[in-house]
Parts: C-alpha cells; sequence; structure tokens
C-alpha cells in the first residue's frame, strides 16, 4: 500500500496533524491483488509468471511497464485447462488479446440476454463497458493465456472507490453494439485527416484472427505499409493493426506514453531513443512481447523474417473519441507528418545512418534480402567506417511540437 508522505512536524504549529497526500488508488489496488507485480521496459507474456488470482478465480499478474503513463496499463490472465473465470464486471475499459489457447467469452448484455463467442490464438475482444464477463478454457489440455490492456489507472485514480468501479449497476446501453460486433462482423468506414492521408476504420467488439484480418494502404508510415484501426465497444480506447512487408521497416516516430504494442506475429526489433542520447535501446519482436514507448520517444520496427510482421497496439483515445490534445493530434494524422513539418515522424532521408546500417548487418543473418534499395544507398551505408557510426544520434530540427 502506499504510504503518505511523512514531514517532519512543524513546528510553529505542533498540533497540526500529518497531510494525507501522494495516494496512489490504482497503485494501492495492484498491491492488494496478491499477484505478481512485473515492471519493466517489455514483456514476453507468454512466460510471465502468474499466481491465483481471486478476482478472476484464475490465474494472472500484472505486466507493468516503464512507458505505460498515467491512464493505462496491462495484466495477464490465465485459465487453466477445462477451466473458468468468475463472472467479472468492472468501470474501466479492457482489450483482450488472446495470446495462446482456445476458448470462449460469456458477456451479460444490459437487456437480460447474453452473448457467448469463441475464440483461439491472435483473437481480440473487447468488453463492453460495465458488463458482466466471463471465459472459459475449452481445451482438455492447454491453458489459456490473455493479454488485458485497459485504462483501470485512469479510473480507479479519478473515482478512488473500488466499490464503485468493481460494484456498479449502471448499465451503458449504448456501449454494447450491434448484435453482429459480437459474431465477428462489424462496419468499415474512412476518414481523411489534414495531411491528405485516409485512415480506415472497422467497428466491432471482435475479431476473429488478427494475423489474416484485412488491412489497407498506409504508404505514409512506410513503403508498403498498410493498416487498420478498430472502434470496440463504442470505446475511448483505441487498437490498430499494422503490417511491415518483407525486407521493409517502418518510419520512427514518437507520441504520448501508454501505447501497449503486442508483436502479432512475424520477427524483427524495435528500436527506441530520444532526441540527444547517443545509444538505441533495442527490444525484440516475437508472438507474445509487449512493450510500450516511453512518452514523446521514439520509436522504430523492423521486420528481419521472411514474411510480413504484424502487430497490435493499444492505447488511451480512440479514432471516435480521442480523449487528451496528443491523442487528437494523432487522428488528425501529426504520427504521419514529418517532423521538419509540425508532425512527431522521422522521414527516412533524415533518419541516422546507423539505423539502416544495424538492419542491413540483421538482414544478413536471416538471409532476407533488403527491399529498402530504392530509398538508400545501401552499398554506401554498409561500408561506413566506425566514427559515422557513433556520437549522438542524429536528428533533424523539429519546425515545432505537434501537440
Amino acid at each position: 500500500m502506499n504510504t503518505p508522505i511523512q514531514t517532519d512536524a512543524n513546528p510553529a504549529a505542533p498540533d497540526i496533524p500529518q497531510s494525507r497526500v501522494l495516494v496512489d488508488p490504482y497503485a494501492d489496488w495492484a498491491q492488494s491483488q496478491g499477484i505478481p507485480i512485473h515492471l519493466d521496459f517489455g514483456h514476453n507474456l507468454l512466460a510471465l509468471e502468474t499466481q491465483d488470482w481471486s478476482l478472476y478465480e484464475a490465474r494472472g499478474c500484472l505486466a507493468h511497464t516503464h512507458g505505460a503513463g498515467d491512464f493505462m496499463a496491462n495484466y495477464v490472465l490465465e485459465v487453466a485447462v477445462s477451466a473458468k473465470t468468475k463472472p467479472v464486471r468492472h468501470l474501466y475499459e479492457m482489450f483482450c488479446y488472446v495470446l495462446e489457447g482456445f476458448g470462449s467469452t460469456k458477456i451479460w448484455l444490459p437487456n437480460g440476454q447474453t452473448k457467448v463467442f469463441e475464440w483461439g490464438p491472435k483473437a481480440m475482444f473487447a468488453i463492453p463497458l460495465n458488463c458482466q464477463y466471463q471465459l472459459f478454457n475449452s481445451s482438455g489440455l492447454d491453458r489459456v493465456r490473455v493479454s488485458c490492456t485497459h485504462d483501470a489507472p485512469l479510473t480507479l485514480n479519478l473515482y478512488h472507490d473500488e466499490d464503485f468501479v468493481f460494484n456498479n449497476p449502471y448499465v451503458f446501453k449504448d456501449r454494447v453494439g450491434q448484435a453482429k460486433y459480437f459474431d465477428g462482423e462489424g462496419d468499415l468506414s474512412a476518414y481523411t485527416h489534414k495531411t491528405g492521408v485516409t485512415r480506415n476504420v472497422w467497428e466491432t467488439n471482435f475479431v476473429h484472427d488478427l494475423t489474416h484480418f484485412k488491412l489497407y494502404e498506409l504508404e505514409a508510415r512506410g513503403k508498403g505499409s498498410s493498416n487498420i484501426s478498430f472502434i470496440l465497444a463504442d470505446g475511448t480506447m483505441h487498437a490498430h493493426v499494422s503490417q511491415i512487408p518483407k525486407g521493409r521497416y517502418k518510419k520512427a516516430h514518437r507520441h504520448a506514453a501508454g501505447t501497449h504494442v503486442h508483436a502479432v506475429d512475424g520477427t524483427g526489433y524495435s528500436l527506441l531513443w530520444y532526441e540527444g542520447d547517443s545509444q538505441f535501446k533495442e527490444f525484440p519482436w516475437a508472438h507474445g512481447f509487449m512493450y510500450t514507448p516511453p512518452y514523446w520517444m521514439f520509436h522504430q520496427h523492423f521486420n528481419t523474417g521472411p514474411q510480413p510482421a504484424r502487430y497490435l497496439a493499444c492505447s488511451l483515445g480512440s479514432r471516435r473519441y480521442p480523449f487528451i490534445s496528443l491523442r487528437r493530434k494523432s487522428a488528425e494524422g501529426a504520427g504521419s507528418k514529418s517532423l521538419q513539418d509540425g508532425g512527431r515522424q522521422l522521414e527516412y532521408e533524415d533518419q541516422d545512418p546507423r539505423i539502416h546500417y544495424k538492419w542491413l548487418q540483421e538482414l544478413a543473418t536471416t538471409g532476407v534480402p533488403s527491399e529498402m534499395g530504392e530509398i538508400f544507398d545501401e552499398k554506401a551505408i554498409s561500408k561506413l567506417p566506425a566514427n559515422e557510426l557513433q556520437g549522438v544520434i542524429k536528428m533533424p530540427k523539429s519546425s515545432g511540437l505537434a501537440v
């Protein structure tokens, strides 16, 4: 539990009680759950230790990250062979990404009906706000592990009343959506933001398989890149899936904290750095790995495998309800607009040469040919002397913060 700050007694007023300040209700709740709290830059969610969790009558752990920020967090829920969770409801939004196993979800709707849908690895679904739900493991052989990205830090810190958050009878009828949204069907729409780039949006509550879901061209984020944004359960949280073609990588960019990035398939890595850094931070890519880029830290995703690579990103502020100004700017296109035009994206021609140098070395080990030769002089980059591959990471000057 968080202990309020203690200060030296005021010698001029010795009878004044000590203030109860700097309380963190979410952190207090997390500590009270009696399950492991893992804190790191990112995690292999398939390997994290779990323990019995009374809230769900299943196993779980909290997968906290240094870049989670103030609003978002993640936990892993594990359901044993042929078992089920206890029915649960809560006032925080939550997106579920199935890491492994086969099972189903039962949701009690405000109109008294129930919905049940079945899922397997790499499915994604959302729990409509404050609906009671239950997860089932349909396998007699293997466990189920689900990554649950949520805004409980925002909710618990706002209300600081656990009973209000977990035992509130209010029903949000408009958050349920159409019946077909629980069957994996949905509605496609599109909008064009100020940069002239068109983004495609799929509204649903459930996606059967993120590895085969149709994506749409988004060249502004990198040659051959494709993407789809999701509106899930009419929520304030955002999710999107992007794909990097074989032999390519995305452009670097930066944004607010709290974006939980899950590697869905493929292999590779991400590089992260702040302006002024001399070293990159590297995080591996494979299914089960998840990390959150810290606030305003540049990050860039690289595919080193022989197949396209996909990732899922979940954050606060949906395309419909951006919620915070930084997310609104992202929805308007700042994330795919050049730094030198007031955006947040580092264009290929402006990036430090060691970024491409490292990627070519990685491809040499995997045997995958580069498809970036039309953008970079790869022969020249591969022969760069050591003194040009060190020092402060080269960056162009930004024309202003995209806030």
